[in-house]
Parts: C-alpha cells; structure tokens; sequence
C-alpha cells in the first residue's frame, strides 16, 4: 500500500479594500457587475464552445457569483452587529485552465469574497489574492490563469470605485 499525501504550505495575502458607497449600494453595485450565475442554462449547453459563449455573456466583467450568504442575517439575534455579505465569486470557464492540469486548484475557485461594513460604517471588501493562491500549485500554467484572475480583480475593485492594491 503506497501513500501519495502531501502537506503544501503556501503564503495568503488577504486584501481589504476601501469602496466609497455605503453598504447597501455597494452591494447592489457588487451584484450588477458580478452577475449571478445561469446554472440552468449553463446545464443544457451541447458543447464547451457553446459553454464559453454563454459565459462571455453571463460574465461581462469576468466574473460571476456562484452562492451568495447574507451573513447579517444568519446572525441576527447575536450580540454582532455587522453588515456583511460573502460570496463565491468566479468563472468556471477560466477555472477550467487550471483544473485541466490538477484538480485541487478547486479548492480555491472560486474565489471567496466578503462585503462588509467596518465598525466607523466604512465599506469593504475583502478577498484572498488569486496569484498567490494559484502559484502555490507549482504549475506555471495554472500561476498564469493566477496572474489573470488577478486583473480582473483589479477591473472590478475600479468598478467599484475602490483604489487597487499595488499587488494586483
């Protein structure tokens, strides 16, 4: 009987950035540019090209959400008083470039992203930089699609009107 378990240490830089909208904008403005996801009629597509297709379209800004938790009210009733929304943020398309060369990189894709409100009332969100997370599969291939995912970040912290982290 052989083992193949491996323990991989990898380094996390977790953003936080400033949006100017107060909470509720900002998550409506977040929703609009990070669409949900059509599962339904990304289920009955008949080839990946179609599938492509749909997602140039279902993600303008390329990205989509994938399951939204509205956090505020999961806590409710508790003595924490803070707005804040998670969300799985991604393109499975983009995904797919990685997942083809190993599929733990779905560990990481997609992306977990939170919008909160901070205890002066101030708006952000906060998200786990993609290159570093990718890079730690040791794959150029995949540390590529990081690098990509990273600049669409980049895009969307500007939609929102956030200033971008120089790492990105």
């Amino acid at each position: 009987m052989t083992t193949d378990n491996a323990v991989i240490d990898h380094p996390a830089r977790r953003l936080v950035v400033a949006l100017p909208q107060p909470y509720d904008t900002a998550r409506e403005h977040y929703e609009t540019l990070v669409p949900e996801t059509d599962f339904h009629r990304f289920f009955q597509m008949a080839s990946w090209q179609a599938t492509l297709e749909l997602a140039e379209i279902n993600a303008p800004h390329g990205f989509m959400r994938y399951h939204r938790d509205d956090i505020t009210a999961l806590m409710a009733g508790s003595s924490s008083p803070w707005k804040a929304t998670q969300y799985l943020m991604g393109n499975h398309t983009i995904a797919e470039r990685m997942f083809r060369h190993d599929p733990s990189v779905m560990l990481h894709a997609p992306l977990r992203t939170l919008l909160y409100e901070d205890p002066d009332g101030d708006t952000k969100l906060a998200v786990d930089q993609p290159s570093l997370l990718f890079a730690s599969y040791g794959n150029p291939r995949i540390s590529e699609v990081g690098r990509e995912l990273d600049a669409l970040l980049a895009q969307l912290v500007t939609l929102l009107g956030g200033d971008v982290p120089p790492q990105l």
